[in-house]
Protein backbone atom coordinates (compact mmCIF):
# COMPACT_ATOMS: atom_id res chain seq x y z
CA UNK A 1 0.00 0.00 0.00
CA UNK A 2 1.31 3.75 -0.96
CA UNK A 3 2.26 5.75 2.23
CA UNK A 4 -0.24 7.90 0.82
CA UNK A 5 -2.81 5.44 1.75
CA UNK A 6 -4.49 5.86 5.03
CA UNK A 7 -6.60 3.17 6.71
CA UNK A 8 -9.44 4.78 8.93
CA UNK A 9 -12.88 4.01 10.36
CA UNK A 10 -15.66 5.32 8.67
CA UNK A 11 -17.66 8.09 9.39
CA UNK A 12 -21.01 9.18 8.42
CA UNK A 13 -19.04 12.33 5.97
CA UNK A 14 -18.02 9.44 4.01
CA UNK A 15 -21.54 8.19 2.62
CA UNK A 16 -21.55 10.22 -0.28
CA UNK A 17 -17.75 8.61 -1.35
CA UNK A 18 -18.93 5.31 -0.50
CA UNK A 19 -22.29 5.39 -2.48
CA UNK A 20 -20.19 6.81 -5.68
CA UNK A 21 -17.98 4.17 -4.85
CA UNK A 22 -20.52 1.52 -4.83
CA UNK A 23 -22.95 2.07 -7.53
CA UNK A 24 -21.28 1.09 -10.37
CA UNK A 25 -20.61 -2.48 -8.74
CA UNK A 26 -24.70 -2.24 -8.48
CA UNK A 27 -25.04 -0.94 -11.98
CA UNK A 28 -22.40 -2.59 -13.63
CA UNK A 29 -21.60 -6.24 -12.42
CA UNK A 30 -22.62 -9.13 -10.43
CA UNK A 31 -20.50 -8.88 -7.82
CA UNK A 32 -23.58 -7.60 -5.83
CA UNK A 33 -26.99 -8.30 -5.92
CA UNK A 34 -28.69 -4.97 -5.24
CA UNK A 35 -30.21 -3.97 -8.30
CA UNK A 36 -30.77 0.13 -7.13
CA UNK A 37 -27.70 1.62 -6.01
CA UNK A 38 -28.33 2.70 -2.34
CA UNK A 39 -28.03 6.61 -1.73
CA UNK A 40 -26.11 8.35 1.06
CA UNK A 41 -28.41 8.23 3.07
CA UNK A 42 -28.65 4.51 3.33
CA UNK A 43 -25.45 3.83 3.21
CA UNK A 44 -25.02 5.87 5.98
CA UNK A 45 -27.97 4.40 7.71
CA UNK A 46 -26.34 0.66 7.01
CA UNK A 47 -23.15 2.39 8.52
CA UNK A 48 -24.66 3.68 11.85
CA UNK A 49 -26.19 -0.01 12.06
CA UNK A 50 -22.66 -2.05 11.58
CA UNK A 51 -20.86 0.33 14.03
CA UNK A 52 -23.75 0.18 16.14
CA UNK A 53 -23.35 -3.33 17.06
CA UNK A 54 -19.67 -2.83 17.72
CA UNK A 55 -18.56 -4.00 14.60
CA UNK A 56 -15.81 -1.76 12.39
CA UNK A 57 -16.23 -0.47 9.05
CA UNK A 58 -12.90 0.77 7.23
CA UNK A 59 -12.21 3.28 4.96
CA UNK A 60 -8.99 3.12 2.56
CA UNK A 61 -8.61 6.95 2.02
CA UNK A 62 -5.76 8.11 -0.65
CA UNK A 63 -4.95 11.80 -1.33
CA UNK A 64 -8.65 12.91 0.53
CA UNK A 65 -10.74 10.40 -1.42
CA UNK A 66 -12.08 7.21 -0.34
CA UNK A 67 -10.63 4.36 -2.74
CA UNK A 68 -11.68 1.30 -1.07
CA UNK A 69 -14.10 0.34 2.22
CA UNK A 70 -14.32 -3.02 4.37
CA UNK A 71 -17.00 -3.80 6.91
CA UNK A 72 -17.79 -6.78 9.41
CA UNK A 73 -21.25 -7.54 9.99
CA UNK A 74 -23.00 -10.27 11.87
CA UNK A 75 -22.76 -13.78 9.85
CA UNK A 76 -26.67 -15.36 11.42
CA UNK A 77 -28.82 -14.10 14.19
CA UNK A 78 -29.24 -16.97 16.52
CA UNK A 79 -27.30 -16.67 19.58
CA UNK A 80 -24.80 -19.42 19.03
CA UNK A 81 -23.44 -17.84 15.96
CA UNK A 82 -22.16 -14.47 18.04
CA UNK A 83 -18.45 -15.29 17.25
CA UNK A 84 -19.08 -15.40 13.24
CA UNK A 85 -19.17 -12.47 10.96
CA UNK A 86 -19.43 -11.68 7.56
CA UNK A 87 -17.01 -9.94 5.87
CA UNK A 88 -16.88 -7.06 3.17
CA UNK A 89 -14.60 -5.63 0.80
CA UNK A 90 -14.85 -2.76 -2.12
CA UNK A 91 -11.92 -1.00 -4.31
CA UNK A 92 -12.47 1.91 -6.51
CA UNK A 93 -11.14 0.66 -10.05
CA UNK A 94 -8.50 2.65 -10.01
CA UNK A 95 -7.20 1.37 -6.94
CA UNK A 96 -7.19 -2.15 -7.63
CA UNK A 97 -4.17 -4.33 -7.40
CA UNK A 98 -2.45 -1.71 -5.42
CA UNK A 99 -2.81 -3.08 -1.89
CA UNK A 100 -5.72 -1.38 -0.85
CA UNK A 101 -8.18 -4.42 -0.59
CA UNK A 102 -5.36 -6.61 1.56
CA UNK A 103 -4.49 -3.59 3.51
CA UNK A 104 -8.12 -3.16 4.33
CA UNK A 105 -9.08 -6.86 4.70
CA UNK A 106 -5.42 -6.73 7.11
CA UNK A 107 -7.39 -3.99 9.96
CA UNK A 108 -10.06 -5.78 9.56
CA UNK A 109 -8.97 -9.26 10.31
CA UNK A 110 -7.27 -7.78 13.25
CA UNK A 111 -9.71 -5.50 14.68
CA UNK A 112 -12.18 -8.47 14.54
CA UNK A 113 -9.53 -10.95 15.90
CA UNK A 114 -9.01 -8.71 18.86
CA UNK A 115 -12.52 -8.24 19.90
CA UNK A 116 -12.97 -12.09 20.06
CA UNK A 117 -14.39 -12.63 16.98
CA UNK A 118 -13.56 -16.74 15.87
CA UNK A 119 -14.60 -16.83 11.64
CA UNK A 120 -14.82 -14.87 8.95
CA UNK A 121 -17.10 -15.43 6.06
CA UNK A 122 -17.24 -13.84 2.48
CA UNK A 123 -19.43 -14.98 0.02
CA UNK A 124 -18.14 -14.32 -4.04
CA UNK A 125 -20.15 -14.07 -6.83
CA UNK A 126 -19.06 -16.06 -9.51
CA UNK A 127 -17.12 -15.71 -11.58
CA UNK A 128 -14.77 -13.60 -9.94
CA UNK A 129 -11.03 -14.46 -10.43
CA UNK A 130 -9.81 -10.76 -9.01
CA UNK A 131 -11.98 -11.60 -5.87
CA UNK A 132 -11.11 -15.33 -5.45
CA UNK A 133 -7.26 -14.37 -5.02
CA UNK A 134 -7.88 -11.73 -2.62
CA UNK A 135 -9.24 -13.63 -0.39
CA UNK A 136 -7.26 -16.70 -0.73
CA UNK A 137 -4.59 -14.09 -0.35
CA UNK A 138 -5.73 -13.12 2.98
CA UNK A 139 -5.82 -16.97 4.35
CA UNK A 140 -9.29 -17.45 3.40
CA UNK A 141 -10.62 -21.53 2.41
CA UNK A 142 -13.57 -21.76 -0.02
CA UNK A 143 -15.94 -24.07 1.93
CA UNK A 144 -19.39 -23.88 -0.21
CA UNK A 145 -19.77 -23.40 -4.13
CA UNK A 146 -23.89 -22.68 -4.25
CA UNK A 147 -24.96 -22.81 -7.71
CA UNK A 148 -27.57 -20.63 -9.46
CA UNK A 149 -28.42 -18.79 -6.39
CA UNK A 150 -28.18 -14.92 -7.22
CA UNK A 151 -30.22 -13.52 -10.60
CA UNK A 152 -29.08 -10.16 -12.25
CA UNK A 153 -29.15 -9.13 -15.48
CA UNK A 154 -31.39 -11.94 -16.85
CA UNK A 155 -28.45 -14.76 -15.68
CA UNK A 156 -28.30 -16.69 -12.91
CA UNK A 157 -25.36 -16.71 -10.67
CA UNK A 158 -23.27 -19.16 -8.59
CA UNK A 159 -22.17 -18.05 -5.67
CA UNK A 160 -19.21 -19.08 -2.93
CA UNK A 161 -18.21 -18.57 0.30
CA UNK A 162 -14.55 -18.15 1.78
CA UNK A 163 -14.03 -18.65 5.33
CA UNK A 164 -10.90 -17.77 7.70
CA UNK A 165 -10.52 -18.39 11.25
CA UNK A 166 -9.89 -15.58 12.74
CA UNK A 167 -7.42 -17.56 16.09
CA UNK A 168 -6.92 -20.59 14.94
CA UNK A 169 -6.75 -23.36 18.14
CA UNK A 170 -8.73 -21.10 20.31
CA UNK A 171 -10.95 -23.55 22.15
CA UNK A 172 -13.45 -20.97 23.73
CA UNK A 173 -14.15 -17.29 23.39
CA UNK A 174 -12.56 -14.91 25.55
CA UNK A 175 -14.27 -13.98 29.00
CA UNK A 176 -14.54 -10.23 27.86
CA UNK A 177 -17.16 -11.33 24.90
CA UNK A 178 -19.32 -13.82 26.68
CA UNK A 179 -22.41 -11.65 27.19
CA UNK A 180 -22.73 -10.45 23.37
Amino acid sequence: MSTAMRLRDATPADAPAIAMLYAPFVTDTTVTFEETPPDAGELSRRLADVQSQGLPWLVAESAGEVAGYAYATPWRTRRGYRFSVEVTVYVAPAHHRRGVGRALYTALFDRLGKAGYHAAMAGIALPNPASVALHEAMGMTQVAHFRETGFKFGRWVDVGYWERLLAPGRESPREAIHSR
